[in-house]
C-alpha cells in the first residue's frame, strides 16, 4: 500500500503495548452500568482492583519479563531471582532507569535484612500497595531511599512516627532515632526525641536504654520536658549506662554535670557521694555543683535568689511523676459532665521547704464555649436564642492555687498536663500540654480531640488519663552588694 508509512518500533515501546493490551483487556461484566438519561449523563467506571491484580500476576508469573534482578547478601551464597519488567522499575526509580539502560541483569547487593524485604519492597512497586511491621521499617525506608521511591520513603516515615507508641519486645524508638540521625531526616529525628523525652521512665527501665548513644543521652540530659519519676531515676539510669558501655572520662563528666543536684534531697547526695562509683572516681569534676545544691537545700528560695543565678536548668524540675510534683487523674466517660479534683504539691524542691506544701483545685469540663460562641439573646422581635449545639464546645481544664502564701515570693509555677495511658506500670504519654502561673487555664487543652467518641485515641477504656504536675519555677531577686 504505497500511501501507508511504516515506523519502526522499540522493544520499550512494543513492552507498553503488551502491557496495554494485558491490562485492560477487562471483562464487559466488570463496567458498570449507568442511568443514561440523555446526552449529559455520566457514569463512573472503576477497574483499578483489577488493574492491580493483573499487576500483580504480571510479577507472580513474570509474564512478558525483560529484565532479571539478582539480590545477593554479603556472607552469604544465596541469590533470589525476580523476573520484572523494565517498563515498571523505570517509571517508579530514576536509580533503576539508569541501571537498566544498557543490560537487562541487575545483580544487587543488600544486606540481610533489605534482602528479606526484596520481594515486598518489588511488589509496592508494581502494585503501590505494602503491609509493615516495626522490624521491617528501617530496611524499608533504607531500600526505598537507595532507589529513590519517594512515596516510600515518606509512607515509612509517616508509620514510624504513628507507632512510637507501639508495644515492641526490644523497643525501637532508639534504633529509629539513629537511623533518623543518619539520614537526616529532622522531623523524625525530633518526633523519637520527644517520645524519649515524655516517656523516659519507661525507656529507662527497658533493655533499650543500653542502645541509647552518647550524643542523644546528652541531648535528653539537656530537657527540661523529661518525664520520669525523680532525678535520682535519672541519675541511677546514668551511672547504668556509664558502667555498660565504659566511655571516656571527659564524656562521664560531661553526662554527671548536666544532672541537677538541687532536686535531689541531701541525704540522697551524701549517699551518692559515698556510694556511687561513678561519683566517687570523678567527684572533683562536679564538686561545685554538689556544694551549690547543699547550699540550696539548706537556705529558702528568697534568701538563695540573693546571692546566686537561679534562672538556669540547674533549679528548674523536670517532669516528675511522683506524689511530690503532681497527681494522676482518671476521668471515666469524659464527655458527660463537669469534673473537680484537688492535689498538694510541696512548695518547693529545696529541703528548706520540705514540709511546706501547696493545694491545687482542677476543673475540668468537656464542652466548654468560648465567649464568643455562647448563646446570646437577640435583639429581634421574636426574642430567640441563637442555637449552639453542645458538641461545638471544647475540652477546658483550669488549675488554681487554692491559697495564697507568703512563702510564693519570687517563686511562680509551671503547670504541665500529660495526656496518655499507663500499661504494665509503664507511662506512655501521647501529648503533652505547659503553661505558667500568668494563666489558669490550657489554651489548646485536647483542641483536636473528639472525646464524644469511645474510639478516640485519647481514650482508653472511655476514660481519659491525666497526670497534672505543678513545677515551682524561682527567679532571681536584687542581689546583695559584696
Amino acid at each position: 500500500f504505497p500511501n501507508i508509512r511504516y515506523h519502526k518500533i522499540s522493544g520499550r515501546d512494543m513492552l507498553a503495548c503488551h502491557f496495554l493490551f494485558v491490562l485492560f483487556s477487562v471483562p464487559l461484566s466488570a463496567v458498570q452500568k449507568a442511568d443514561l438519561g440523555g446526552e449529559s449523563a455520566v457514569a463512573t467506571i472503576n477497574h483499578s482492583l483489577s488493574l492491580l491484580q493483573r499487576l500483580q500476576e504480571l510479577l507472580h508469573n513474570g509474564n512478558a519479563s525483560d529484565t532479571t534482578l539478582r539480590v545477593r547478601t554479603a556472607g552469604s551464597d544465596e541469590i533470589k531471582i525476580f523476573h520484572t519488567h523494565q517498563l515498571m522499575l523505570s517509571l517508579q526509580s530514576d536509580v533503576f532507569e539508569s541501571l537498566l539502560q544498557n543490560q537487562t541483569v541487575l545483580t544487587l547487593h543488600e544486606p540481610p535484612d533489605g534482602a528479606a524485604l526484596f520481594e515486598k519492597f518489588i511488589r509496592y512497586l508494581y502494585c503501590g500497595e505494602i503491609s509493615i511491621l516495626l522490624h521491617q521499617a528501617i530496611p524499608l525506608h533504607r531500600l526505598a531511599s537507595k532507589y529513590h521511591i519517594s512515596s516510600l520513603q515518606r509512607g515509612v516515615a509517616e508509620y514510624m512516627k504513628g507507632h512510637l507508641a507501639s508495644e515492641s519486645s526490644q523497643g525501637h524508638v532508639v534504633g529509629w532515632y539513629h537511623y533518623a540521625v543518619r539520614i537526616g531526616d529532622e522531623a523524625l529525628q525530633e518526633s523519637c526525641l520527644q517520645f524519649l523525652a515524655w516517656n523516659l521512665s519507661a525507656v529507662m527501665s527497658s533493655g533499650e536504654w543500653a542502645s541509647v548513644s552518647v550524643d542523644l543521652l546528652l541531648l535528653l540530659l539537656q530537657r527540661s520536658d523529661l518525664v520520669l519519676q525523680s532525678e535520682l531515676e535519672l541519675y541511677t539510669a546514668v551511672e547504668e549506662w556509664v558502667a555498660t558501655h565504659q566511655p571516656e572520662d571527659s564524656v562521664v563528666q560531661k553526662m554527671l554535670r548536666a544532672l541537677r543536684y538541687p532536686m535531689i534531697s541531701p541525704s540522697h547526695l551524701f549517699h551518692l557521694q559515698k556510694q556511687s562509683p561513678v561519683m566517687v572516681r570523678h567527684y572533683s569534676a562536679v564538686q561545685d555543683l554538689l556544694f551549690q545544691a547543699f547550699q540550696f537545700h539548706s537556705a529558702s528560695p528568697i534568701h538563695f535568689a540573693k546571692y546566686f543565678d537561679v534562672n538556669c536548668s540547674m533549679f528548674l524540675p523536670r517532669n516528675y511523676l511522683s506524689t511530690s510534683w503532681g497527681s494522676q487523674w482518671v476521668i471515666n466517660n469524659p464527655a458527660r459532665d463537669d469534673r473537680s479534683t484537688s492535689f498538694q504539691t510541696q512548695l518547693g524542691p529545696s529541703n528548706h521547704d520540705s514540709a511546706k506544701r501547696v493545694t491545687w483545685n482542677v476543673l475540668f469540663s468537656p464542652r466548654w464555649l468560648p465567649v464568643s460562641l455562647r448563646p446570646v439573646y437577640s435583639d429581634s422581635v421574636s426574642g430567640a436564642i441563637q442555637s449552639i449545639r453542645i458538641e461545638d464546645g471544647r475540652p477546658r481544664l483550669v488549675i488554681t492555687p487554692a491559697t495564697t502564701s507568703s512563702d510564693f515570693a519570687g517563686v511562680s509555677f509551671q503547670k504541665t498536663i500529660l495526656v496518655g495511658v499507663r500499661q504494665q506500670g509503664k507511662v506512655f504519654v501521647k501529648h503533652a500540654y505547659s503553661f505558667h502561673q500568668s494563666t489558669d487555664e490550657v489554651a489548646d487543652f485536647l483542641l483536636h480531640a473528639d472525646l464524644q467518641k469511645r474510639t478516640s485515641e485519647y481514650l482508653i477504656d472511655n476514660s481519659l488519663h491525666l497526670h497534672i504536675i505543678v513545677k515551682p519555677v524561682y527567679h532571681s531577686l536584687i542581689k546583695v552588694k559584696k
